[in-house]
C-alpha cells in the first residue's frame, strides 16, 4: 500500500532519507508515526531506521549528537529539525526484563521490525509513502487489534513495560487487545515489579488521559496488572467502580488523577503519600489537591467566594468540569463570573500592606501580622469592607480595639 498524501512531518524529513539512501542504505520512517499516518491522527516524533551503522550515520551528516549510540541512535540535526536515527538491530536476552544485554546491529529491515513490540507498531514507510507491513500490522489496524509481534509471551519477557503500553494502546487508539496477547499479560503481569515506578506512570498516566480509557481500564482489572502499581494493590473494587465513571475523554493530568483518588475514597492525608509514591511533583500533587478539595466543596453545594478566590480560576473551571463524572451539572460561565466578580484576586491587590499594619500600629512583627492580613482578605473578599486603605486601616484598629 502506498500513502496517496503524505503529511508534512514526513514530507520535511524526506531528505534525510535521501542523503541517506544517495550513500548506499537503506533508510525508513518506522513505528508511531507511521501509525498515525495510516490513522489519519496527529504526528509528534519522526522516527527514521537505517542499515547505515552510527559511525556511518556520523559521517553522512555533520551535525550530530550521540543520543544513545550504544543502542544504535544517533541524533540528526538539519537546521532547526532534529531527527533521531537509529541503526536496524536484533537483541539479546533481557535479565532485568526491560533493557537488552547486548544489541547487534544488521543490516536487515526484517530483524529490526520484528523485535518490536506491537503489530502496528511494526510498520515502515519509505521515502514515496509506500508501506511495509511485514507482519499485518495493517490488518490489526483496519480491524483495531492490538497483537503482540511474534509470541506474546518473548515479547513481554524482553520489556515487561511493553504490558502497560498495550493497555496503554488500548485507550489511545481505541482499540481491544487480541486473545493471546491479554493472556500473556495476565501470565507475566508479575514482571512489572521490575519496572520502575516512573516508565509505568508514562504509560498508566496516557492510560487514563484515552479517548477510551474502560477498554484498557477493564483488561488492566482482570490482568491484575494493577497489583503492580503504587498504591492500588487492595483497589481491585475502586478501580471497577472508576471504569464505570462515564467514559468521555478526561482533559488533563491532573483531572485524571483527582477523579482516580476522589473514586478511591482516599483519606485527604493519604493522597500525597499516594502521589509520592507515584514519583509525582509537587506542583501536581498541589494541584490535584486543590482539585480534591474543590470538587467536595463542589458537590455539596455552590461556590463559596472564599474557595473561589483560594483555587483560582483554571482550578475552579477544571472542578466544574468534573461535576459530569458524578452525574452533576457544570456551571462554567456562572462560576467565571463568580471569580471574576471577586473584589481581589490575590493578596498583592490589598489596598494595603504589612508594613502598612505595622507602621500604623507601631507593633513589632509577629503573628498577629500574618493573622491580621488574613482576616483582611477575608472581609475583603467576602464583600464585608472595601478594599481601600482608610476601611482597611479602621477595620484592623477595631479588631485590635476589641483584644
Amino acid at each position: 500500500m502506498k500513502l496517496e498524501i503524505i503529511p508534512d512531518e514526513f514530507t520535511k524529513a524526506a531528505g534525510v532519507l535521501q542523503e541517506i539512501q544517495a550513500h548506499g542504505f537503506e533508510a525508513y520512517f518506522v513505528g508511531g508515526s507511521v501509525r498515525d499516518a495510516l490513522l489519519d491522527q496527529p504526528i509528534h516524533d519522526v522516527d527514521i531506521a537505517t542499515s547505515a551503522y552510527p559511525e556511518e550515520i556520523k559521517q553522512i551528516f555533520h551535525r550530530t549528537i550521540d543520543v544513545g549510540i550504544d543502542h544504535g541512535t544517533v541524533l540528526v540535526l538539519i537546521g532547526e529539525e532534529q531527527y533521531e536515527i537509529t541503526t536496524f538491530r536484533t537483541e539479546s536476552t533481557y535479565q532485568d526484563f526491560r533493557r537488552p544485554d547486548t544489541v547487534t546491529f544488521v543490516r536487515s529491515l526484517k530483524e529490526d521490525l520484528k523485535r518490536r513490540d506491537f503489530t502496528i507498531n511494526a510498520l515502515a514507510m519509505d521515502v514515496n509513502g509506500e508501506i511495509i507491513d511485514l507482519f499485518d500490522g495493517m490488518d490489526d489496524l483496519e480491524k483495531k487489534i492490538i497483537r503482540a509481534v511474534g509470541n506474546p509471551k518473548e515479547r513481554f519477557h524482553e520489556d515487561a513495560l511493553r504490558m502497560m503500553r498495550g493497555l496503554r494502546f488500548a485507550s489511545q487508539l481505541d482499540f481491544t487487545i487480541e486473545t493471546n496477547t491479554l493472556s500473556a499479560i495476565e501470565e507475566f503481569h508479575p514482571l512489572l515489579g521490575k519496572i520502575s515506578v516512573e516508565r509505568i506512570a508514562v504509560e498508566f498516566i496516557k492510560l487514563l488521559l484515552g479517548k477510551n480509557r474502560r477498554a484498557a481500564l477493564l483488561p488492566f482489572i482482570e490482568t491484575e496488572c494493577y497489583q503492580y502499581c503504587p498504591g492500588l494493590k487492595k483497589s481491585g473494587e475502586a478501580l471497577l467502580n472508576f471504569s464505570e465513571l462515564p467514559n468521555k475523554q478526561i482533559e488533563s493530568e491532573s483531572q485524571a488523577w483527582t477523579l482516580l483518588i476522589q473514586t478511591m475514597g482516599l483519606k485527604e492525608n493519604d493522597i500525597r503519600g499516594f502521589l509520592k509514591a507515584w514519583k509525582q511533583s509537587n506542583q501536581m500533587i498541589h494541584e490535584v489537591q486543590s482539585l480534591i478539595y474543590g470538587l467536595n466543596q463542589r458537590l455539596i453545594g455552590d461556590w463559596k467566594r472564599m474557595d473561589l478566590f483560594n483555587l483560582g480560576l483554571d482550578a475552579v473551571l477544571s472542578i466544574e468540569k468534573l461535576l459530569f463524572y458524578f452525574g452533576q451539572k457544570s456551571t462554567l460561565e456562572e462560576a467565571k463570573e463568580g471569580y471574576l466578580d471577586l473584589p481581589i484576586h490575590d493578596r498583592k491587590q490589598l489596598a494595603l500592606t504589612g508594613n502598612d499594619l505595622l507602621a500604623y500600629f507601631d507593633k513589632n512583627p509577629g503573628k498577629w501580622l500574618g493573622d491580621m492580613l488574613n482576616m483582611l482578605e477575608i472581609a475583603v473578599v467576602n464583600g464585608q469592607i472595601t478594599n481601600n486603605k482608610e476601611a482597611l486601616i479602621a477595620y484592623a484598629k477595631d479588631r485590635i480595639d476589641k483584644e
